[in-house]
C-alpha cells in the first residue's frame, strides 16, 4: 500500500458499501494510462474517494445486510443491521438463528430499514434455504468464497428475493471476486448519463458494459466510489453540472445524456432515446 493512501479523503463512517464496515484493505494501483473512458472515470473516482480491494465479509451476513439495504439508504439500513446482529448474531449460527426467528419479532428488529415485513419474510426464507442446502452460515460462506463465481451467482439468483445487485454485492464484499461491478440506482443512472452504457440499458446491460471496460481489480472500488459520487455530485434531479461545468469534477468524461444545462431540465437518459 502506498504511503499516500492515508492522504485520501476520509471514507464515510456509515457507508456499508465503501466505508470501514465494507471490508477490504486500502490499495493504490499503478499510474498507467486508462484504456477506456470507463476506466478513466473509475480512476478519477478512486482518486476522489478511495481505492480498496474488497472481500472477507461473512457470506450470509453480507447477504442479509444487502437485503436490508434494498430500497433504502445506508443511514436507515445500518441501524437495522446492528439491531439484527445484536438480537440474533450471538445465538450461534446466524442462519439457524434467523431461520427459527418469529417474523413479527424480526420485522420489529429491522423496522428502520423499511419494508420490514417483506424483508423479514425474505431473510427467514433465505436463512432456512442456507441451512438446508449448505448446512448453515459456515458452509454458505465457503461456497461463496471458493466456488466458481458463475455458479455462485447463478445459485444466488435462484433464491427468491435475491436480484442481480444483491448477488453481485455478495460476490464482491464476501467473495472478493474481481471483475464484479454491482449496479444500484446510482450506478445505473450515472453510467447511462455519462455515456458509459447505452442510454436505454437496463441494470444488467449496464453491468455488462462496465465490467467489459474496467479492469477486474478496479471494479470493486469503482462501484463504491460511483455510489458516493452519485450522492454528492450526480444526483437524480439536481446534478452538479447544472451549476456550471466547473461544479462537476468528471464533466470532461460525461456526455450529459438527459441533461439540458440551459433550461435546467433533467430526464432519465432512456427518455432521450424514446424521443428519438
Amino acid at each position: 500500500m502506498s504511503d499516500d493512501a492515508d492522504d485520501r479523503p476520509d471514507e464515510p463512517s456509515r457507508n456499508i458499501s465503501g466505508g470501514p464496515e465494507g471490508g477490504g484493505e486500502a490499495v493504490v494501483y499503478g499510474d498507467g494510462e486508462p484504456e477506456t473512458r470507463a476506466e478513466a472515470v473509475v480512476d478519477e473516482l478512486g482518486a476522489m474517494y478511495w481505492q480498496k480491494a474488497y472481500g472477507g465479509q461473512d457470506g450470509f451476513e453480507c447477504l442479509v445486510r444487502t437485503i436490508l439495504s434494498q430500497n433504502t439508504s445506508d443511514k436507515a439500513s445500518q441501524p437495522a443491521h446492528d439491531s439484527l446482529m445484536s438480537r440474533y448474531g450471538e445465538r450461534g449460527d446466524l442462519a439457524e438463528s434467523l431461520g427459527d426467528a418469529a417474523q413479527d419479532e424480526l420485522a420489529e428488529t429491522i423496522a428502520s430499514a423499511g419494508l420490514y415485513n417483506q424483508k423479514s419474510e425474505t431473510i427467514i426464507r433465505l436463512a432456512n434455504r442456507v441451512v438446508d442446502e449448505y448446512g448453515g452460515e459456515a458452509g454458505f460462506d465457503e461456497f461463496v468464497k471458493t466456488g466458481d463465481p458463475d455458479e455462485v451467482r447463478d445459485a444466488l439468483l435462484e433464491m427468491k428475493g435475491v436480484g442481480p445487485k444483491t448477488a453481485d454485492c455478495v460476490l464482491l464484499f464476501s467473495g472478493g471476486r474481481g471483475g464484479v461491478f454491482p449496479v444500484d440506482t446510482h450506478v445505473h443512472r450515472i453510467a447511462r448519463r455519462m455515456g458509459l452504457a447505452p442510454a436505454d440499458a437496463d441494470h444488467e446491460q449496464v453491468r455488462q458494459a462496465i465490467e467489459a471496460a474496467v479492469p477486474p481489480e478496479k471494479c470493486g472500488f469503482g462501484h463504491t466510489a460511483m455510489i458516493q459520487f452519485g450522492r454528492e455530485y450526480c444526483t437524480a434531479r439536481e446534478p452538479a453540472c447544472l451549476d456550471g461545468p466547473e461544479a462537476c469534477p468528471l464533466v470532461a468524461h460525461c456526455d450529459q445524456v438527459g441533461i439540458d444545462e440551459l433550461s435546467g431540465a433533467v430526464v432519465d437518459p432512456a427518455e432521450v432515446v424514446a424521443e428519438d
